[in-house]
């Protein structure tokens, strides 16, 4: 399965994106707001590889971002309802995040099950609340010490994304 945008192509993981994982995931400035702390090595990131290619086996909505034959970051629902996304930082700020988002909306909308997409995001991380905001989701609450990332605790925004009405 295959999702293209203007410039991105939208496929499903494979093992031999190792590399351009582990080189987002332990990126420190990448991960500010992700769940877990920076990959320390590439055996971290091989081991959420692997649990990434079995859920996309397994009906998971798991996408890897390419641009220009690269691999630079992830969109999707591993479980739907639950959306997010991941970019390398060298392709910050310029609309990749949100052209993949649409890209895979369209898809979750027309091809899943999928009544609503969620999102739980870091209040601090200004750049995916507004791609989020961008894509009409809309925040539904917020809650704090969600989870304890190292020695921080981390708060959550909740947004939701419900299926347009179709006419």
């Amino acid at each position: 399965m295959e999702l293209r945008s203007e410039r991105l192509l939208l496929r499903r993981p494979l093992a031999s994106d190792l590399e351009a994982m582990f080189a987002i995931m332990s990126d420190p400035q990448a991960m500010r707001y992700w769940s877990t702390l920076p990959h320390a090595d590439r055996e971290v990131t091989r081991r959420w590889l692997d649990k990434m290619l079995e859920r996309t086996a397994n009906g998971g909505e798991d996408f890897i971002m390419v641009l220009d034959g690269e691999a630079i970051g992830t969109v999707g629902a591993g479980r739907l309802p639950d959306f997010g996304f991941m970019l390398r930082r060298d392709c910050w700020g310029r609309g990749l995040a949100t052209e993949a988002s649409r890209a895979f909306i369209a898809y979750a909308f027309a091809d899943t099950a999928a009544t609503h997409l969620d999102a739980d995001v870091d209040p601090r991380n200004a750049a995916s609340l507004s791609v989020l905001g961008k894509l009409g989701f809309i925040e539904t609450g917020r809650a704090e010490n969600t989870f304890l990332l190292g020695d921080e605790w981390c708060h959550s925004v909740y947004l939701r994304l419900d299926r347009p009405e179709v006419s």
